[in-house]
C-alpha cells in the first residue's frame, strides 16, 4: 500500500470515528508516524472506550 492510499484510507477512517464519537476533534485524530499509541491514547481518553470497542463501532457504521 503507498502511502497516498493510506491517507485516503485514514482520512475515511477518521471520518467515522468523528461520526461516531462528535466531541473529537481533528487535533485528537491526528497520526504521525510512531505516535499510533499517543493518539489512541488520546481517543481512548475522550471517549472513555477501549480500542477494540471504537474500531467496532466504526466498522458497524
Amino acid at each position: 500500500m503507498n502511502e497516498t492510499t493510506l491517507e485516503g484510507t485514514w482520512d475515511k477512517l477518521k471520518g467515522k470515528i468523528k461520526q461516531a464519537y462528535g466531541d473529537l476533534t481533528d487535533d485528537d485524530l491526528t497520526y504521525a508516524e510512531g505516535k499510533e499509541d499517543e493518539m489512541w491514547g488520546r481517543v481512548q481518553q475522550k471517549t472513555g472506550h477501549t480500542k477494540d470497542e471504537i474500531n467496532k463501532r466504526v466498522a458497524d457504521l
